[in-house]
């Protein structure tokens, strides 16, 4: 009897719903919601505990269900600092502004959670280094997607996985050619 292995089926596109809560900011939804798809069909790079696999067999064994982030729609917000400042001390206690907030879903209704960045904060990012506002805004949002799908970065160990999943994520992206590039007007 000859046996195959059967690859799982790939999921399918997980619904992406855009919130674009800052006025002059403009994207293109399918492109980020490309750049999301993208992540998902590559989650098995992206496990927080199995991301240093060294076999061969183990980094070209099938996704598991359980890779990545979990199944169900994604929300993001593309906000201004203000208004991530509210949401950061209305359900984080803590007033300051930040880059990225995500909160998880509850993937068995269907939600796998929200990402939730700030315009403001990447792009005074980009103009202090000299980079480019489309790659860190970019970056918040594999940040938020990397949360979801179990990496933290409160502790240093944790920190420096979580960069290392962010690297290769955005290796990924540039080579896929699935970098959303997003624009604000000048007026």
């Amino acid at each position: 009897m000859k046996v195959t292995s059967q690859r799982p089926a790939p999921r399918a596109a997980r619904p992406v719903a855009i919130h674009n809560g800052y006025h002059g900011l403009r994207f293109s939804r399918a492109a980020i919601a490309s750049m999301i798809h993208a992540l998902d069909a590559h989650a098995s790079l992206f496990t927080p505990h199995t991301s240093s696999r060294t076999s061969r067999a183990s980094r070209l064994a099938p996704p598991s269900p359980h890779d990545g982030c979990p199944p169900g729609d994604i929300s993001l917000a593309f906000l201004t600092d203000v208004a991530l400042a509210g949401i950061h001390g209305a359900f984080l206690n803590n007033p300051a502004t930040t880059d990225v907030i995500t909160f998880e879903g509850e993937p068995a209704y269907g939600t796998a959670g929200e990402i939730c960045v700030s315009v403001d904060t990447a792009r005074t990012y980009a103009r202090k280094h000299g980079s480019d506002f489309s790659t860190e805004l970019t970056l918040y949002l594999v940040h938020g997607w990397l949360h979801l799908a179990g990496y933290d970065d409160l502790q240093p160990a944790e920190k420096r996985r979580m960069r290392a999943a962010e690297k290769r994520a955005m290796a990924l992206l540039a080579a896929l050619g699935a970098m959303p590039r997003f624009l604000i007007d000048k007026s």
